[in-house]
């Protein structure tokens, strides 16, 4: 399968579970809780990091990008409309990374979905936030997309640093402004930009891509291994206190 058709069927992904979500009032508010849950978890587990310092501009990036509770429709939108000449005039190193971005995009959308689903049951209706996001997340499971998810993500923050030395790509997004502000992808030259900007600053420090992902690494690997096998109250305590809240 071509690059722009790996690109365009995980928006397509994304856009059914959208649809899914508009059609059901509940579910739509459970998976805008999930997200804002996850958002709120992010931003606590990384409160040291964004409070300033070398990590701050690409832990926000990460925040605001990958973690958060923003709606991504027209972006999407962009990037699918934008696929065909990415493959076309984009070295192949950039296009990989487009592909591998649009595919984390549809595996998290779909596992906020599962979330959203769980999240809205009966049998959670009652429990506050921390609880609720550890039954919700134990009841869906896939610890092994749970993973991969992380996996693609640290693979695309390494890649973005990496392209960041590539002579002229800078250049290219720059010539971009123009023709992406007539076609109306605004949206996505943004992303764009941001991105390249935030890994380019950190990769100019010695190691401080690797730095910067290895924290990350570290604590979503904590993470995920304590929501599946922590005793359920201790997990719930922590999350908690990640989130603000009282356990």
């Amino acid at each position: 399968m071509e690059a722009a058709q790996k690109i365009r069927q995980a928006v397509a992904d994304v856009s059914l579970l959208r649809k899914s979500c508009s059609a059901d009032a509940a579910l739509h508010d459970g998976v805008k809780a999930v997200k804002r849950t996850q958002g709120s978890r992010f931003a606590g587990t990384y409160r040291d990091l964004l409070a300033g310092g070398p990590f701050a501009a690409p832990t926000r990036f990460f925040l605001e990008e990958l973690y958060g509770d923003a709606d991504y429709t027209e972006r999407d939108a962009q990037f699918a409309r934008i696929a065909g000449a990415m493959e076309k005039f984009f070295p192949a190193d950039v296009t990989d990374t487009a592909v591998a971005l649009a595919r984390l995009h549809a595996l998290t959308e779909d596992l906020d979905f599962r979330m959203g689903q769980a999240w809205v049951g009966a049998d959670f209706a009652a429990m506050p936030p921390a609880q609720r996001y550890v039954a919700a997340w134990r009841r869906v499971g896939r610890r092994a997309d749970r993973e991969a998810q992380l996996q693609v993500v640290l693979g695309i923050g390494n890649e973005m640093a990496r392209l960041t030395r590539l002579p002229g790509l800078r250049l290219m997004l720059k010539m971009m402004r123009g023709p992406a502000a007539a076609a109306g992808m605004g949206s996505l030259q943004r992303f764009l930009e941001t991105g390249f900007d935030t890994f380019s600053s950190m990769a100019q420090r010695p190691g401080g891509a690797e730095t910067f992902l290895s924290i990350v690494r570290e604590r979503e690997t904590k993470l995920i291994a304590m929501l599946f096998d922590a005793d359920l109250v201790a997990c719930e305590a922590e999350l908690a206190l990640a989130l603000g809240q009282a356990p």
